[in-house]
């Protein structure tokens, strides 16, 4: 198969890597608006170039998206147009408005759209999943989720990340609505800042909380921080009536027990996603080329992803307005 990547950044060249090491992908064609990345992707990783978006279009059979999220709609828009099974990282769209109209466009092209979200396919979350999934948890009376940054990314890609909700707690509101099969239906944020004074500046907070209800009433707690000087902690817990479980409770929590016989976890700290995220990464890419080939449906649709950018949107809302936020009355503006 035919592989087009457009964009070599941080995530794609790191998609790349784990590409070209799968048995499916005979060709890998890359292009990225910086010469020089596509030069350095050729070099390291045998791919071949395309001097633009519309020559790779012309030469693949499936193509992944992991350009600025500015790009994402219009090359969404190119890349199913052409007929092509299209991955974009999250979100779908830098404005969600302007993508309201893309989800039927799309179910009604029949091409396969995926949307770039790691943790479902995560083995931990995946078996969090599973335990609710098959009743021993009980009902559900809590959801919490965690995404806990070890430091703030350059303040020119936070300038233009959309605030942290839409950039980094999406990750966790798509986690939820896909481990509980429920919908948020309110929301209430709160967030400050305690660090580098430039978010405030470019209307961020750099530590932010959104309590969550769900359309059966069960509660989400999603927690958030650009400073956890600890190390890279993504989380996940259910709480039931009949049990609990957690994913992210592995050797590498960037956590310490006060309790002084307790030596768990071991380390060391995971300090990036891509430690700590790294099997779902790859499995993620290879369930992609699997719905490339008409093999599986898309494991996260474009639908799915729009529907994590409302509630990003209602979290986003409430922080600002300081009251709670119904997605329906976000989704309706």
């Amino acid at each position: 198969m035919k592989i087009g990547l457009i964009g070599l950044g941080r995530i794609g060249t790191y998609h790349a890597a784990n590409l070209v090491t799968l048995d499916e992908v005979e060709q890998l064609v890359v292009t990225d608006a910086v010469p020089a990345a596509v030069t350095s992707a050729v070099e390291r990783f045998g791919a071949t170039p395309a001097d633009s978006v519309e020559a790779l279009l012309g030469a693949v059979d499936a193509v992944m998206i992991t350009a600025p999220t500015s790009l994402h709609l219009c090359l969404i828009q190119q890349a199913v147009a052409t007929g092509l099974p299209t991955f974009c990282e999250k979100p779908v769209a830098e404005d969600p408005y302007a993508a309201r109209d893309l989800v039927s466009w799309v179910e009604d092209s029949g091409v396969p759209v995926q949307i770039g979200f790691p943790r479902r396919f995560d083995p931990a979350f995946v078996a969090a999943k599973a335990a609710l999934a098959s009743g021993d948890l009980g009902f559900l009376t809590t959801v919490r989720s965690t995404t806990m940054d070890p430091a703030p990314p350059p303040m020119a890609y936070v300038g233009g990340s959309g605030g942290i909700f839409r950039d980094c707690a999406i990750h966790d509101l798509d986690a939820v609505r896909w481990v509980t099969g429920r919908e948020v239906v309110e929301v209430y944020a709160t967030g400050a800042n305690r660090g580098d004074p430039e978010f405030a500046a470019l209307g961020d907070v750099d530590t932010a909380s959104a309590l969550l209800t769900f359309d059966d009433g069960t509660i989400g707690v999603i927690s958030n921080t650009r400073y956890n000087g600890a190390g890279y902690d993504v989380r996940l817990e259910l709480h039931g009536s009949a049990g609990s479980i957690a994913a992210g409770l592995d050797e590498g929590l960037p956590m310490v027990s006060a309790d002084p016989s307790v030596t768990f976890p071991a380390g060391p700290a995971h300090t990036f996603f891509m430690d700590r995220l790294a099997a779902a990464f790859r499995i993620e890419v290879a369930t992609f080329l699997e719905t490339a080939a008409g093999r599986v449906p898309s494991p996260c649709t474009l639908a799915d992803g729009l529907e994590s950018s409302w509630i990003a949107e209602a979290c986003a809302r409430s922080l600002g307005e300081h009251r709670p936020v119904r997605v329906d009355e976000v989704r309706r503006t």
